[in-house]
């Protein structure tokens, strides 16, 4: 299928300068919004502490369920509406790990029937430790690197035919990763580390297609993570899953377009690099937009009718998607004419 014209001829590549100012900016507010906050705000997978969802059958304010809960001893605790407003469901959190065992239900129930007389119902609580919540974060990092690293051995096989040395490269950048992660480095900065050390190899071994594809994706995540900085949502083991999902998204639109620069770079031999790149992007165009499209409408039903449990995840999604989109054109192709402008070589 086909919407748009197949001898269509837009200048992508023209614009990719004001491509890279407008990717740059989006990532220094994602950085600002981060410091602001102090990093990501960690939910209860990653943090640790105590969730409980509840539902009354009358309305309540949220300082009056606040009251109530100030009467047990639940630490610093927060409240909010969960659902649509006239479901009368609300999420409390506490960083406090408390064993349901302790009879925290009755107690959570008591208080609040009490402050707001109202009955209620616990719908669920879920506990996780402190110890838990950062081993989680920790592999929630990891699986996103190797995740990066299996997608350069891919990447530069299947363009460049270079299986052993990417291999190589990845298979000593996880084990240095790994063996260093037992002697007290701080994961966050040691996954950062190897992150750049694997940029500069890419560069340094001149895997151009997988660099392309590498910036693209890093992109992708940073502005993902930078965006829900700024609207202040929490992170939660199904939001890693949405930023793997993303990862393979966007990755395949790369594929498709790096795919058909490769086959126009045998057919317009004569013609310079900029020429083909942008005729790649053109003849993809159709293709790129009507699975954006398609798998968006899907995201988007899923955002406004699947409910508060799917709200975070569906958002992450959509935004991965748009920017993925958006990167696979105006990110990693460009990368190339980037890298032939550095390298001063006659091809690929």
């Amino acid at each position: 299928m086909r919407f748009i014209k197949s001898d269509i001829n837009l200048n992508f590549i023209g614009k990719s300068k004001l491509a890279f100012y407008i990717s740059a900016i989006m990532i220094l507010v994602s950085f600002i919004s981060l410091i602001h906050h102090k990093g990501p705000k960690y939910g209860i997978d990653f943090a640790g502490g105590t969730l409980i969802q509840l539902k009354l059958f009358a309305p309540a304010s949220i300082n009056v369920i606040k009251s109530g809960l100030d009467t047990i001893d639940l630490g610093k605790s927060s409240v909010q509406q969960f659902g649509n407003k006239e479901e009368n469901e609300y999420l409390v959190r506490t960083d406090i790990s408390v064993m349901t065992s302790q009879g925290l239900a009755g107690k959570v129930k008591n208080a609040l029937e009490a402050a707001t007389g109202n009955e209620l119902e616990i719908r669920r609580i879920e506990m996780v430790g402190p110890q838990v919540g950062k081993d989680l974060r920790e592999k929630a990092l990891f699986a996103m690197f190797y995740a990066l690293l299996f997608i350069t051995i891919y990447i530069s096989g299947r363009f460049e035919f270079k299986w052993i040395l990417s291999g190589v490269m990845a298979a000593t950048l996880m084990s240095g990763v790994y063996f260093l992660s037992f002697i007290n480095f701080s994961i966050p900065i040691l996954i950062t580390a190897a992150v750049v050390l694997t940029l500069i190899l890419f560069w340094l071994l001149n895997l151009k297609y997988a660099m392309g594809a590498i910036v693209a994706l890093i992109h992708d995540v940073m502005i993902t993570v930078g965006i829900f900085s700024v609207f202040d949502k929490e992170f939660t083991l199904p939001i890693i899953a949405a930023l793997l999902t993303i990862i393979g998204y966007s990755l395949n639109d790369t594929i498709i377009v790096f795919d058909r620069i490769r086959e126009n770079l045998k057919k317009y031999r004569k013609h310079p690099l900029d020429f083909v790149i942008n005729k790649s992007l053109n003849e993809t165009l159709s293709r790129t937009i009507l699975t954006s499209l398609t798998t968006l409408a899907v995201v988007i039903a899923l955002f406004v009718m699947g409910g508060g449990i799917v709200h975070d995840f569906a958002f992450a999604m959509i935004i991965g998607i748009l920017i993925g989109t958006y990167s696979s054109i105006y990110v990693a192709s460009p990368i190339l004419l980037i890298w032939r402008r550095r390298s001063k070589k006659n091809q690929l």
